[in-house]
């Protein structure tokens, strides 16, 4: 864990000794098989996006456990690679909700200030979820609380049940809570869809006079 505007902050949610605990973790696993992503982005959402430039938090599961997906910021995928369906889906609700994207790739998202976090950071090839609750889950709350710490307003986008749990950490009222089904395909069409996220998101930061996503770049 790398960017120095989290760090401290971070440390400071945590029992002591567990960035040493996250380290060996890593070194067993990528010791022991192929496992997403590359060990270099594993921090990538936390390195792109400092904490005070957060404005939006986007809270995923786990990282995709296909070749070459996973890019350590959540739902996203290199532009050569096709969508996953999740991500199709999100990038439906975008054309309705806003207009069209046409990239896969989210870096862009998270260079303006949207935290693009999975619950878990890696994923063995092959093995959705094959990593949960082994280490990744206390750090990323304590991501999220350090989030909820903050006095700038910040919306967090909740999409599917194992998301919604982590409402129970943002207790700041000054920030917003968009929520909706999640936008797989087994339930985008239980309220995901139609949910304008993005549109709402971006009313919330206007009206908190901050400036809004380009979510389209």
């Amino acid at each position: 864990m790398q960017h120095s505007t989290w760090h401290d902050l971070i440390k400071e949610e945590l029992p002591e000794g567990y960035f040493t605990q996250i380290n060996h973790f890593l070194d067993n696993a990528y010791s022991q098989g192929i496992v997403y992503p590359p060990r270099e982005k594993v921090f990538n959402a936390i390195q792109t996006t400092p904490l005070e430039d957060v404005k939006v938090v986007i809270i995923g599961q786990d990282p995709y456990h296909g070749p070459k997906q996973a890019q350590g910021l959540s739902f996203s995928v290199p532009d050569d690679l096709p969508a996953p369906p999740s991500l199709q889906n999100i990038l439906k609700e975008l054309i309705d909700d806003i207009g069209l994207r046409e990239h896969h790739d989210l870096t862009s998202w998270a260079e303006q200030g949207v935290l693009l976090l999975n619950a878990c950071l890696t994923v063995p090839a092959g093995n959705a979820n094959g990593h949960a609750g082994l280490i990744w889950e206390p750090f990323t709350d304590a991501i999220i609380k350090v989030v909820n710490k903050q006095s700038k307003p910040v919306v967090f986008i909740l999409w599917g049940g194992y998301a919604r749990k982590k409402k129970a950490l943002i207790t700041n009222p000054n920030h917003h809570i968009i929520e909706s089904a999640h936008p797989s395909p087994l339930s985008a069409y239980r309220g995901f869809f139609g949910s304008r996220p993005f549109s709402q998101a971006n009313h919330f930061l206007i009206q908190d006079g901050l400036g809004p996503i380009d979510w389209l770049k």
